[in-house]
């Protein structure tokens, strides 16, 4: 016996066939830009300290890469911070890394080997500047850390390039006025504990792993550094206008700020590479990063923030032509 359907029944399954059809083209062109098949080879990914954002991100983006592109190697390299990873990707020792604005605008400022040919692929999201201290400090503001044991970051890291600024815009000489500590997140917060630092610089995204794991068993806090800090950072120019003043918000460490904002710095950090770098790998690695956004957020909680609308301004970088590619693809 053969069923007819009533001809408003067909009507809407071919409309939902050819709906299912469009969603799979869609899903498709998402993921095999061009048809192509995926490039492969072997590159090399400069990321951060252990416990710091930038090592987290990248093991997670690894991953996402992988699946995305099962014959490339990803090779992950730790590293100082942003200074360290924009020489390693300026000299060719890394193909793609995150770095702060200001270290990438100071290396160009200085015309540092290979700064030409570094390009833009996505600015992703915000460092916050976190100066932490014991709870029961008598630290209040940045003034008060003179004459302390101060940790400003590890030598070529994007910490100590603006500790040394925030320094002395509140007038004390990083190399003088205090005693310099070369501690990152991944030593600073196991110092401050035992007390053999007063307090440590850190510049990364929130909330920090190194920093989160330090509140379950110490007490300590932040100390604002207010606007007019910022203003007289931004009176030196150049690197200094990547800063701006903002809040760093409750939830970022909900026990240690207990439903209060900070007064910090923030700056935006870039995913880079060099202009010789295969195109049409660059636009895969675009992609890849731009769609794993919620997949890396539900781990490192700064990914949540990369946004399709704002990736594209890598200033002061130009957009690498692969990362072009992928933008403009998605015009309509």
């Amino acid at each position: 016996m053969s069923i007819v359907f009533p001809r408003i029944g067909r009507r809407r399954a071919l409309q939902g066939a050819a709906a299912g059809f469009v969603a799979f083209g869609l899903l498709l062109w998402w993921l095999l830009p061009l048809g192509e098949d995926p490039p492969g080879g072997t590159i090399v990914f400069s990321t951060g300290t252990p416990r710091g954002v930038y090592q987290e991100y990248g093991e997670r983006l690894r991953s996402e890469l992988d699946r995305d592109m099962p014959e490339l190697k990803v090779t992950l390299l730790n590293s100082a911070g942003s200074q360290e990873n924009v020489r390693r990707v300026a000299t060719g020792r890394a193909d793609f890394t995150i770095a702060a604005a200001d270290a990438v605008e100071t290396y160009e400022l200085q015309h540092g080997s290979g700064a030409g040919r570094l390009r833009g692929v996505a600015r992703l999201y915000d460092d916050y500047v976190q100066l932490v201290v014991p709870r029961d400090s008598e630290v209040r503001n940045v003034s008060d850390l003179r004459h302390k044991r101060v940790a400003i970051g590890l030598p070529n890291s994007g910490v100590r390039l603006i500790a040394q600024r925030v320094l002395r815009a509140a007038g004390i000489d990083p190399a003088r006025d205090i005693k310099p500590m070369s501690d990152g997140i991944d030593t600073g917060p196991g110092r401050l504990k035992k007390g053999k630092i007063d307090a440590f610089f850190w510049s990364g995204g929130l909330p920090t792993k190194g920093l989160v794991e330090l509140a379950r068993t110490f007490d300590f806090k932040f100390v604002p550094i207010g606007g007019d800090l910022v203003a007289r950072l931004h009176t030196e120019g150049d690197a200094a206008r990547y800063y701006r003043a903002t809040n760093m918000p409750e939830s970022a460490y909900p026990s240690v700020q207990q439903g209060s904002t900070v007064p910090t710095i923030a700056v935006s950090n870039v995913l880079m590479t060099r202009k010789d770098i295969d195109p049409r790998l660059t636009e895969w690695v675009t992609r890849t990063v731009i769609k794993s956004r919620d997949g890396i957020g539900a781990h490192v909680h700064s990914a949540q923030l990369v946004d399709l609308r704002t990736a594209i301004y890598t200033d002061p970088l130009m957009l690498h032509e692969g990362a072009r590619r992928y933008y403009r693809s998605l015009k309509p």
